[in-house]
């Protein structure tokens, strides 16, 4: 069953609630923090982008540096993001039009209003998760599979991430959906998910390792200016930081706290709050990242509320 994690207050009267799970692992690995059900499967949507970049870079893709961390994000469609597109893409001697993901605006505000002025208009780079994509082009380059049909669930990158998903999470991924850039998606249990983040932070050498290291090297190519993921990893020196549609987050410390979120009616708004709530209560020190939790609520345009989270049971 999923319980309250959140509830939004307007002058003191509550106005809506956020009902969700959470799993939440001590840095030894062993659950500790459990609100709802931690073993409910769910869809884990771009949190699970990480494991997608390193089946990428495991497979012989040339990624390093912020070209990692691209693939492993959901980028806000700036110039520089489609700057890094364009350079894994060119190194595989691709462009854009090899690029499955659907043409999308960038979510970039400012980015976006500079290309309508320039009479530029949705374009598949600009889209989100164009950096998984072109991390997974790369990846057949280099080892000479075919780029038509990557998308495909049977294709030898899905099934390296699937295989990369379940060894980070000890748990056989299902089901296997369609996310919305058209990417296979394979389902977790929240506690897998959890497990699965932990294991990017404690690896030791080599690719696991090396997407958490270029996560928290270059953050803004994992989210954006402004973006919450790329404001959490800033404010947590050491710690991963992902978001996913539909209500899903996840983080893990570099001490190896991890929690993984659902709020199950898919907005996100308190899916941040609700993670550091969670690794607190794991004794990690969130206390720098506390500005992100606080989100207001507005009448008039002034402060007249907030989303609170709740204690639990």
């Amino acid at each position: 069953m999923h319980e309250v994690l959140a509830e939004v207050v307007r002058n003191g009267f509550a106005e809506s609630l956020h009902y969700g799970s959470v799993a939440g692992l001590a840095p030894d690995g062993t659950l500790a923090h459990v609100r709802g059900d931690a073993h409910a499967t769910v869809l884990p949507r771009s949190t699970t982008k990480p494991f997608q970049a390193l089946a990428c870079l495991a497979a012989g893709a040339p990624l390093s540096g912020e070209l990692l961390a691209i693939a492993a994000g959901s980028h806000t469609g700036e110039d520089f993001h489609v700057k890094a597109v364009d350079a894994v893409l060119s190194g595989a001697g691709l462009g854009h039009g090899a690029l499955r993901c659907p043409p999308s605006r960038p979510e970039d505000e400012a980015t976006w209003i500079s290309l309508i002025r320039a009479g530029e208009g949705e374009s598949r780079e600009r889209m989100n998760c164009s950096g998984k994509h072109a991390a997974m082009l790369a990846a057949c380059v280099a080892n000479g599979w075919p780029t038509d049909s990557y998308l495909d669930p049977g294709h030898p990158i899905q099934e390296r991430v699937r295989r990369a998903l379940a060894d980070g999470a000890g748990e056989d991924p299902g089901p296997v959906a369609v996310d919305g850039c058209g990417a296979p998606l394979f389902g977790l249990t929240l506690a897998g998910l959890a497990r699965a983040t932990r294991s990017l932070v404690v690896a030791g050498d080599g690719p696991a390792r090396a997407v958490a290291d270029a996560m928290r090297a270059h953050p803004e190519y994992v989210g954006g200016t402004g973006h919450l993921n790329t404001e959490f990893m800033r404010a947590l020196p050491g710690s991963i930081a992902k978001g996913g549609a539909e209500g899903v987050f996840v983080a893990a410390t570099a001490e190896g706290h991890a929690v993984a979120v659902k709020v199950i009616d898919g907005g996100p708004r308190a899916t941040t709050a609700i993670a550091l709530r969670a690794l607190a209560a794991l004794g990690a020190d969130v206390a720098a990242a506390a500005p992100l939790a606080a989100v207001p609520v507005l009448g008039g345009g002034r402060r007249v509320g907030e989303v609170r989270t709740t204690e639990g049971k």
